[in-house]
């Protein structure tokens, strides 16, 4: 099949559109598998103001365009066209899932009031530095897909922060399972993880801060330790 030109506005007697106009440059003039940068984009679309934004909306028909977030080998300027997606240029196919459509402000709102103003995979709120480096931390919206207890799946909002979002666009949770291993848990257990729940939060114990130490070791400094718990005996062997 002829694709049309990635360079005509005009297709016969329909237009084509900027979105559509990007995933012909990608598969004709960039090549799956191969890189290109935001400035040779803009230059390829200079009358687009947003060609960025349509090269986003490319990854929400199925298209995977990495960025430095989702492959550390590119540059902050490079994307990556990994593999191409719906057939964009044919009618009917250029439109977006239902549960991409845009969030109303209420509706991010209400996320973020659910959520604490936190991000609910690590803990961090707006404008918190990163204990690694000095980046600030920007909350955004995500969508989760979970399969619910009825078999049937729903997109559900939540709050992440850009730093955990990068490349879970394809994340869900089977909240079946999640139950099932609530099911199993015992009676103290339980207790306990209605506890966290209630607080929103789990304080680390210090054998967990220490087991968090222990996993960052070189292996000569993990060796020191297990033999000082060694040294030290089993517990209970100084009553036995």
């Amino acid at each position: 099949m002829t694709l049309p030109s990635w360079q005509k506005e005009m297709d016969g007697d329909r237009r084509v559109g900027s979105m559509v106009r990007a995933a012909l440059w990608l598969l004709t003039e960039v090549g799956e598998g191969s890189i290109f940068t935001k400035s040779e984009l803009r230059s390829a679309f200079p009358d687009v103001a947003q060609i960025d934004r349509r090269i986003r909306d490319l990854r929400d028909r199925g298209w995977r365009i990495d960025t430095s977030r989702d492959d550390p080998s590119l540059k902050q300027d490079e994307q990556r066209f990994v593999s191409r997606g719906a057939d964009v240029w044919i009618p009917g196919q250029a439109k977006g899932p239902k549960h991409k459509n845009g969030l109303t402000a209420a509706q991010r709102q209400k996320t973020l009031e659910g959520d604490s103003y936190l991000c609910r995979s690590c803990g961090i709120a707006a404008g918190e530095e990163y204990g690694d480096d000095l980046t600030q931390a920007v909350l955004n919206i995500a969508r989760r897909k979970v399969l619910l207890a009825d078999g049937t799946e729903q997109y559900q909002l939540v709050t992440e922060c850009k730093r955990c979002g990068s490349g879970s666009t394809d994340r869900e949770v089977d909240l079946v399972a999640l139950l099932e291993l609530v099911e199993d848990l015992s009676s103290m257990e339980r207790r306990i993880l209605a506890g966290w729940i209630a607080a929103d939060q789990r304080t680390p114990e210090p054998i967990d801060k220490l087991w968090g130490l222990y996993r960052t070791l070189p292996e000569e400094a993990r060796k020191a330790v297990a033999s000082a718990l060694d040294d030290a005996g089993a517990p209970g062997d100084a009553d036995s």
